[in-house]
């Protein structure tokens, strides 16, 4: 992916991640080959995701005195007049920088630590060298010199590192118990399955930064005595697949990776294992079947991984983030992790921010923040300018908090009071015109799905709940189905084996616990108020109504009628309830009823 290389001049770098390319970043970066192969006067290098996805594609241009300027939605027609004017004739474009000292940058970076996402979108994540040079690897190198595995764990209990992919188990304590495990043979496995939707944390680190993720691997085989490491990365992730092949081979040249580390004596290698996305994968003992060759299925704890894991080996494993976490920690001291957070919730913690967010992407912010913090302060509201009506924490398994909870802490304590979980850090933010009816109905459709069906409960009784979710979302429910809904929510989580069933129905349930009311006008007043559920609401056009033609324009039917500047009207035999009217009226002339 490299491109010819000038000496003299300025430097392009253009953001390359998944979610870069997706927003036109390769039809950049290809004209900035170009161009420079017919003698551009510039370097041209690649890097990951800085985070500000709702801005992408992103390209810093680095001037010769080191000046550092970051260009916005970047299309190839900017991109032409960007190397032209500015890294030929050295006129930035002021209207298309990014300032992160002013306006909405200043509102998404001010807040943040970033500890997880401190090089991605500065290095180029495929040069070791760039990682080299911002101190990568020499945690490993503090931890071999110290020669002592017991100090490690010390320091990550210190640290009061918890596990980033769900439960939130103590990252130092899951060390201690795999060390202290008699045999031979102990591996390490890093759980990258991330399968909730919304979610795109691991998916970033990995494509970003994959150094300090295998540096925080190697650190963690060392201090348990493991020798082996496996890395569970969903198929669908082909570029952060491809980027971890680079860190490793890499990494092997150099001696990070292999016999004999740095002299120390220490041996280890590192296998990529792709898995086929389920999502009951994330799960940790259904991973190591999968691993293994064999279906991936839960099975019943104790034994823990950590006593008999893989191939029948003690084994640890922990997410992409908290594996990045453990090199920054082991060279700034436990101390300045735990300075951040709560008395039981200490660093930082890295969230997507999905959904009807204005300022989508990835944020790594301290624990102890208030959600309110995230959504407005740093996500900057809604993107359609409707107010915030809830939020969906913990992926498909987690639960809808609303907004009058904002006051809420980044903290799993608090967060699990709420209904919710704090899970991997999927965080995806819904307005008014939301049903949180149909949202309940969504995500337990997606986990019905997902159930591997060993557990008789999970299997059978996700589908029941997800048919009468249904027939209430059709208008067909009766009141005495929100008492069956909870019923069968209990004794799902009461009788499943893995989280996947046991917090199967946490969105049933905090939507039922918050937004109650909504239910029962479903069942009883056959209405839907956010217009999403078609059999339950009718679309009108009010007196506020300018004429301006929009909502006709964009009627995918042809149901609205109505001369320019005349108030118009919604053919309602033909009006097929899509809500579409309504998302493009600029005046709220546009009502559910």
């Amino acid at each position: 992916m490299q491109a010819p290389m000038s000496k003299t001049g300025r430097q392009v770098v253009v953001g390359m991640s998944t979610c870069n390319i997706a927003a036109g970043a390769q039809e950049v970066y290809d004209l900035a080959v170009q161009k420079v192969s017919d003698g551009g006067g510039y370097t041209l290098g690649i890097t990951g995701c800085y985070g500000m996805c709702h801005a992408e594609p992103l390209v810093r241009v680095i001037d010769e005195d080191g000046t550092v300027h970051m260009y916005g939605n970047v299309t190839t027609a900017r991109m032409e007049k960007i190397i032209n004017d500015h890294v030929r004739g050295g006129q930035p474009y002021n209207a298309w920088k990014i300032n992160p000292e002013e306006g909405e940058a200043k509102e998404l970076l001010g807040k943040q630590k970033r500890i997880v996402l401190a090089n991605s979108g500065i290095i180029d994540p495929e040069q070791i060298e760039q990682y080299l040079a911002v101190d990568g690897y020499r945690a490993l190198a503090i931890v071999l010199e110290k020669k002592d595995p017991d100090w490690v764990i010390d320091v990550m209990l210190k640290s009061g590192l918890r596990g980033r992919g769900g439960a939130g188990f103590p990252t130092g304590m899951k060390w201690k118990f795999a060390r202290t495990e008699k045999g031979p043979k102990k591996y390490i496995v890093c759980n990258a399955d991330e399968g909730d939707p919304g979610a795109f944390m691991d998916r970033t680190v990995l494509e970003s930064d994959p150094h300090a993720v295998l540096e925080g691997m190697i650190i963690g085989a060392y201090t348990t005595g493991a020798d082996e490491a496996y890395i569970y990365c969903r198929a669908e992730y082909p570029l952060a697949i491809q980027r971890l092949e680079i860190a490793i081979e890499q990494a092997r040249q150099k001696g990070y990776i292999g016999n004999n580390i740095l002299g120390s004596g220490f041996n280890f290698d590192v296998h990529i294992k792709e898995g086929a996305g389920a999502f009951v994968c994330g799960e940790e003992t259904a991973l190591l079947a999968s691993i293994e060759g064999r279906r991936g299925m839960p099975r019943i704890r104790p034994p823990f991984p950590a006593q008999s894991g893989l191939f029948g080996k003690p084994t640890t494993i922990n997410n992409v983030e908290t594996w990045a976490n453990v090199p920054w920690i082991i060279r700034k001291g436990p101390e300045a992790f735990a300075v951040m957070g709560t008395e039981k919730s200490k660093g930082s913690k890295v969230f997507a921010l999905a959904g009807k967010i204005k300022r989508g992407g990835l944020v790594e912010v301290p624990m102890g923040i208030a959600l309110k913090e995230i959504i407005y302060d740093i996500g900057g509201g809604t993107g359609t300018k409707r107010k915030v009506k809830a939020v969906q924490l913990g992926g498909p398994s987690g639960g809808c908090v609303p907004s009058g909870m904002f006051d809420t802490r980044i903290d799993y304590d608090e967060v699990n009071r709420t209904g919710a979980i704090m899970g991997s850090g999927g965080m995806v933010v819904m307005d008014d015109t939301t049903c949180m009816v149909d949202v309940a109905r969504y995500f337990l459709d997606f986990t019905r799905l997902e159930s591997c069906g060993k557990c008789t409960f999970c299997r059978v009784g996700t589908r029941r709940m997800l048919e009468i979710l249904t027939r209430i979302c059709d208008g067909h429910g009766q009141i005495e189905d929100l008492d069956r809904l909870e019923d069968l929510a209990h004794q799902i989580k009461s009788t499943s084996l893995c989280g996947l069933g046991q917090t199967a129905p946490n969105p049933v349930l905090t939507t039922m616990r918050y937004f109650r009311q909504e239910y029962e006008e479903h069942i009883r007043d056959r209405k839907c108020r956010a217009g999403k559920c078609r059999d339950l609401c009718t679309y009108t056009i009010t007196d506020t109504c300018t004429g301006c033609l929009i909502c006709g324009k964009n009627c995918p039917v042809d149901a609205i009628a109505g001369a320019k500047k005349q108030k118009h009207t919604i053919d309602q035999a033909a009006c097929i309830r899509c809500g579409v009217c309504r998302d493009v009226c600029k005046f709220d002339a546009v009502a559910v009823m």
